[in-house]
C-alpha cells in the first residue's frame, strides 16, 4: 500500500523540525530586540543628548528658513531610517513622532514642564541646581523661592502637585537625592528648538528604544533571515537527516514486497547498528524462518507423496497376491487337491499378516512421531533388556546359523526410559541384524557408559551398507534389501519380509527418549548405536 504524501512520517518529522526551528528563531529574534532595546545600541554610538541636540539643530534650521513649515512629514521622511525613536513636542501642543506611537509618561510630562518653564538651555553639571547631598544650592539658577512652580521642594523631593508626580516620578534613585538621578537621566535626552530666541519646541530622545518599536523595525529583516534559515535548514535536514533513512526504508519496503510476492531468497540490507538495521535484521530473520518453513513444507510434501506411493506399493503387493489366490480358489471349474488348496490359503494368510504388520508399523510410527502416547519412564536394567531380546530371536537366530552375545560394561547397568519401547527398538535392530548376518557369525548386544550417556549397540558381521545409502537408512520404507544383500543361505521368509519401517520406528523411539540413533558400517561390520542420557 502506497503511503499518501500528507501521511508521510518524513513530512511530519520535517514539519516538526521546521516548527522547532521557527520557534527558536522567533525566541532568538525577541531576545535580540530586547537586548538592543536594553543596551541602547540603537543609537549607533551616540548618546540620547547628542542625538536630541542634532535633531533640534536640524529642525531649528528648518523653522528659521520657513516658520510655517510642516515638521510632521519632514521628521518622518528624514529620520525614518533611524532605529531609535524620538518625539518633538511643539509649543502649541503638537506632538510629532518619528515612528513609535507610545512613549513613557514621565518623558511627556518632562517635555510639557520644560515648555511651560520656557527653558531654552541646561546649565553645566557643576552649576546644577542640587548639592551632592540632595538640597538645592542657594546660589543655583533655579531657587525654589524664586520659582514657585518648580516641581521640587527645597529638600530635593517632588512636590505632590508637580506635573512630574506619579508612579514613575517616585522611582527609587540609585544614589543622591530621591528622584534626582531618574529625572536627571530623562532630562539628558532632551534638547530645545529655539527660533529667534524663543522656545518653539522640545526634542525628547528616550534613553532606551521601546521593545515594540524595535520589533517593528527589525521585523522585515528578521523575517527574511528566518525564511532563509528555514528554507536552507529544511533542505539540508531533508538531504542529510531524512535522505539516508528514507533510502534504507525504501529498500526494506522493496524487500518486504518481494518476500510477499513469493521470493523467499530476498533479504533487506542490514548495514549499520541503528534502529533501521535492527528492523532489517528482524526482517531477514523472519525471511530465513519463512524460507526454512517453506523448505520443510516442500520436503514434507515430497515425503507425504513418497509415503503414499510407498504405502500403495507395499500394500499393493500382498493385496494383489491375495486376490490372485482367492480368485483361483473361487473358480468352480478348477479342481484343486487338498494340499494345493491348503498351500494357497497359507499364502493368503501370510500376506494378510504382512498387511497387518505394515498397517501396525505405520500406526506405531505415526503415534511416536506425533508425540502420541506417554512414556512410562523408569530405571531399566540393561541386562534384562538384552536377555528378553536374545530370547525373542533365539529361534530365528538358530535357524539363520548365528549366535547372539550380550555384554554390559560397568557403569552401563541401567538406563532411564520406557522398558517396552526400548525393548521394541532393540528388537527391531536385532531382527535387522539376524536378517543380514552370515551363517557362523555372532550378533553382539553391548552396553557401555560415557561421562554423560549410556550407549546401547547392536553389531552384526554382515556385508555392510553402502556409504551412499547410510544417510537414508532411517527413512520410511527404506529397505536394506537395496543396500545390504541377504545371506542367501537364509530361507526364513519372515526375515525377508520387512516393511521398511523398522529403523524409522527405532529412530522415533530414541528421539522420544531425548536420545539419538546412529549407524556406522563397513564390509564385515555394521553397528547401530542408541545413545541415551545416564539416569
Amino acid at each position: 500500500m502506497a503511503v499518501r504524501w500528507y501521511r508521510s512520517l518524513y513530512l511530519r518529522i520535517a514539519l516538526g523540525v521546521v516548527a522547532f526551528l521557527a520557534a527558536m528563531l522567533v525566541v532568538q529574534a525577541m531576545l535580540y530586540v530586547w537586548a538592543v532595546s536594553q543596551s541602547g545600541r540603537s543609537l549607533q554610538g551616540q548618546s540620547p543628548g547628542r542625538f536630541a541636540a542634532a535633531i533640534a539643530a536640524d529642525l531649528t534650521g528648518v523653522l528659521e528658513r520657513d516658520a510655517g513649515a510642516d515638521l510632521v512629514p519632514y521628521v518622518r521622511e528624514q529620520y525614518a531610517q533611524y532605529e531609535h525613536p524620538f518625539f518633538v513636542m511643539m509649543k502649541d501642543g503638537r506632538l510629532i513622532t518619528s515612528g513609535s506611537r507610545s512613549f513613557p509618561e514621565p518623558l511627556l510630562r518632562l517635555a510639557r514642564a520644560r515648555l511651560e518653564r520656557g527653558d531654552i538651555g541646561r546649565p553645566p553639571r557643576a552649576q546644577g541646581p542640587f548639592r551632592p547631598e540632595g538640597p538645592f544650592r542657594p546660589e543655583g539658577p533655579f531657587r525654589p523661592e524664586g520659582r514657585p512652580d518648580m516641581p521640587f521642594r527645597p529638600d530635593g523631593t517632588l512636590r505632590p502637585d508637580s506635573r512630574l508626580d506619579g508612579p514613575d516620578a517616585s522611582l527609587p534613585p540609585r544614589g543622591g537625592a530621591p528622584g534626582f538621578r531618574f529625572v536627571d537621566r530623562l532630562d539628558r535626552g532632551t534638547s530645545p528648538i529655539v527660533v529667534a530666541g524663543k522656545l518653539a519646541g522640545v526634542v525628547v530622545v528616550p534613553p532606551q528604544a521601546p521593545f515594540v518599536f524595535l520589533l517593528g523595525r527589525y521585523a522585515p529583516t528578521l523575517t527574511l533571515v528566518a525564511i532563509g534559515v528555514l528554507v536552507v535548514g529544511g533542505v539540508l535536514t531533508s538531504a542529510m537527516i531524512f535522505g539516508p533513512p528514507r533510502r534504507r526504508l525504501r529498500e526494506l519496503e522493496t524487500a518486504a514486497r518481494q518476500l510477499g510476492a513469493g521470493d523467499l531468497s530476498t533479504r533487506a540490507p542490514d548495514r549499520g547498528g541503528d534502529e533501521i538495521a535492527a528492523v532489517a535484521a528482524a526482517f531477514n530473520a523472519m525471511a530465513d524462518d519463512l524460507s526454512a518453513r517453506a523448505d520443510a513444507l516442500a520436503a514434507s510434501d515430497r515425503l507425504r507423496r513418497q509415503l503414499l506411493a510407498d504405502v500403495s506399493h507395499e500394500l499393493n503387493t500382498p493385496v494383489t497376491a491375495m486376490r490372485g489366490y482367492l480368485e483361483t480358489l473361487s473358480m468352480p471349474e478348477l479342481t484343486l487337491d487338498e494340499s494345493t488348496r491348503a498351500r494357497y490359503l497359507s499364502i493368503v494368510s501370510d500376506e494378510t499378516a504382512r498387511v497387518e504388520r505394515l498397517i501396525g508399523d505405520l500406526m506405531e510410527l505415526a503415534r511416536l512421531e506425533g508425540g502420541g502416547g506417554s512414556l512410562k519412564t523408569q530405571i531399566v536394567a540393561v541386562d534384562q533388556l538384552f536377555a528378553r531380546v536374545a530370547a525373542r530371536h533365539e529361534r530365528s537366530a538358530a535357524e539363520a546359523g548365528v549366535t547372539v552375545a550380550t555384554e554390559v560394561d560397568p557403569g552401563a547397568e541401567h538406563v532411564a526410559g520406557d522398558r517396552d519401547r526400548l525393548e521394541q527398538a532393540l528388537q527391531n535392530l536385532a531382527a535387522n541384524a539376524v536378517r543380514y548376518a552370515p551363517r557362523g557369525t555372532t550378533i553382539r548386544l553391548a552396553a557401555r557408559a560415557s561421562e554423560m550417556h549410556v550407549i546401547l549397540s547392536v553389531e552384526d558381521e554382515g556385508p555392510g551398507i553402502s556409504a551412499e545409502h547410510i544417510p537414508h537408512i532411517f527413512d520410511r520404507f527404506y529397505k536394506a534389501d537395496a543396500s545390504r544383500p541377504f545371506d542367501r543361505t537364509h530361507d526364513d521368509t519372515e526375515l525377508r519380509g520387512g516393511s521398511g519401517l523398522g529403523l524409522s520406528i527405532v529412530k522415533a523411539i530414541a528421539e522420544r527418549h531425548g536420545g539419538t540413533v546412529t549407524v556406522r558400517s563397513r564390509p564385515g561390520q555394521t553397528v547401530f548405536e542408541i545413545v541415551l542420557a545416564r539416569p
